[in-house]
């Protein structure tokens, strides 16, 4: 089957009449179902790298036990809950064709509350009952669901009130750095135990994600292809660009089943394939993820407000994604509403992650995003296709298992790149500003430097803080103890603080890129309108006011 020739049906005419969009499906084009099938199923394989590397850093902080068949459960919910908020974003949220799914910038807080004394793993879990170990992962999680749902419920608010436009104001290149950038590096010792359980196989895998993603990029490999009318073809595709990290993972994992099986890896080795083959057996074929299937939520001020540091660092993320992927589809500007409904439909997201017991809130999907660019495939639809994988895939146990079997040693390879861009994408944004001002790289060592000497420190002496007051002790822990917020609190603060130019502070040209545009249209259709009842919102005239609605319009000052 060859990709047909469409045309993009967008309304948006480009202020540029002479630039031709290379964009092969537009945001509103509807690809064939086989097509849109295939199409999916790359945006699934994107994604589920992220997802599954999640557990292995949340799982051991919860006390949970390598051969715990939970953890298998615990991925089938991720991406069950993934699958069920993109289809929920893509049509009455901010209508871009983006994922939600399980993000790293929760991990940051999420370990922070877990380093609290109350919470940290006893030494002698080994000497303990089956019935004592499940219940010491349970609580734990039940305090993560809580502190989720409640924080999250800030991202409701601001979304579904309009009030980002404010947030967005105060947020500048300066409080983003630190606030991106430190999740990738307070988390490299993650990576180091991970990859240390086997460098050699971590090592490798690094070099193929380079070598896949970086150099063989643009390489084409031929692949057999059939039309009906015109039989088999030989076309040229773009393997390394659309799947480095499924091809390095799998490819290694292969390796370590090779090594496996002829005893290369001796028992007991982190790298063998079969060290947890027992949460592939003792997985369901079927189970469908249901609310509060680990026991109702807990709800603690300090695991609340730590969680809050997240919720913070994920809006303003996805906030800079919007305009991006607009672009990417060949679509208008978002207006404020579609924007409003993004945020606060990532935050219903984040608490619906909660109730279904997660782990971890949800947040829009960077590997995607990327892939949409690559592969000039922005259909909505086709994310929709891939949604709906996501929540079937979620009720087959045997298949969240399969990637527990991952070896560690691969993952932690793939954390050295993983967690090195996420850096990087933090310091993309002080492209914004003049890095020649002294003001500038002043603030830029404070925010980076100063969080990574107080926050482990916190957190190896819990007790430090002591005021008498037990909720207020831990709170300050959490808040204190957790890297993205101390520097995005630092690098807000001293950039509103000292003196500096709007161009120097990088003011001038991130207002631009950030910009949020009012729809004034109240008959003719648009992308980000409802797919159904449009007609009846506009014969109410009240929904005008509403700041998430389709029809709203915010006043110009």
């Amino acid at each position: 089957m060859e990709l047909p020739e469409v045309e993009s049906n967008n309304n948006q005419t480009s202020k540029d009449e002479t630039k031709k969009s290379d964009i092969t499906y537009g945001i509103d084009d509807v690809p064939p179902w086989y097509l849109s099938f295939f199409m999916a199923i790359q945006h699934y394989l994107t994604m589920i790298g992220a997802i599954v590397a999640i557990p292995f850093i949340l799982t051991p902080a919860l006390c949970m036990e390598d051969e715990n068949p939970a953890r298998g459960t615990i991925i089938s919910t991720m991406i069950f809950v993934t699958g069920l908020v993109t289809i929920f974003q893509t049509t009455f949220g901010c209508r871009l064709p983006l994922i939600q799914g399980g993000t790293i910038s929760f991990l940051v807080p999420t370990l922070a509350i877990l380093n609290l004394d109350k919470w940290r793993c006893p030494e002698d879990i080994s000497s303990m009952t089956s019935e004592e170990k499940e219940d010491l992962w349970l609580i734990r999680m039940r305090e993560l669901s809580g502190a989720i749902i409640v924080a999250s419920l800030f991202q409701v608010f601001i979304g579904y009130t309009g009030l980002v436009g404010k947030f967005v104001k105060i947020i500048s290149p300066l409080t983003i750095m630190p606030a991106v950038s430190l999740v990738g590096i307070t988390l490299f010792k993650h990576a180091a135990e991970t990859a240390s359980k086997n460098w050699f196989i971590a090592v490798s895998t690094t070099i193929l994600l380079i070598l896949f993603s970086q150099i063989l990029v643009d390489v084409k490999v031929p692949a057999v292809t059939y039309r009906k009318g015109v039989g088999f073809k030989i076309v040229w595709f773009e393997l390394f660009k659309l799947f480095p990290v499924l091809l390095a993972i799998g490819i290694m994992w292969l390796v370590c089943g090779i090594l496996t099986s002829t005893n290369v890896f001796g028992p007991g080795n982190p790298a063998r394939t079969d060290v947890r083959i027992k949460v592939l057996d003792d997985a369901p074929w079927f189970r469908i993820p249901y609310p509060l299937q680990f026991g109702l939520p807990t709800f603690t001020v300090s695991s609340i407000l730590g969680m809050l540091a997240g919720v913070l660092a994920c809006t303003v993320e996805s906030i800079s994604y919007y305009p991006t992927v607009a672009i990417m589809c060949d679509a208008e500007s978002p207006p404020v509403h579609a924007i409003n409904r993004g945020i606060g439909t990532e935050g219903l997201g984040c608490v619906l992650a909660g109730l279904w017991g997660c782990g971890n809130g949800t947040n829009t999907f960077g590997e995607n995003v990327g892939a949409i660019g690559v592969t000039k495939i922005g259909s909505r639809r086709v994310i929709q296709w891939a949604a709906v994988i996501m929540v079937i895939q979620g009720v087959f146990g045997k298949l969240g298992a399969c990637f527990i079997l991952i070896p560690d040693p691969v993952i932690g390879g793939c954390f050295c790149v993983m967690f090195g861009m996420i850096t990087a994408f933090g310091l993309s944004a002080l492209q914004y500003v003049d890095l020649r001002s002294s003001r500038n790289l002043y603030i830029i060592g404070i925010s980076l430097f100063f969080p990574l000497v107080l926050c482990p420190w916190i957190q190896e002496h819990p007790n430090a803080i002591n005021t008498g007051i037990e909720i207020l002790d831990s709170t300050l822990s959490v808040l204190l103890g957790t890297t993205i917020l101390v520097g995005s609190v630092i690098g807000c603060l001293l950039d509103h603080i000292i003196p500096g130019t709007k161009e120097e502070r990088g003011i001038t040209q991130w207002s631009k890129e950030m910009a949020l545009s009012t729809d004034e249209r109240t008959t003719e259709k648009s992308t980000y309108d409802f797919p159904i009842g449009m007609d009846m919102l506009r014969k109410w005239k009240f929904t005008y006011y509403l700041p998430f609605s389709p029809t709203y319009k915010m006043k110009k000052f």
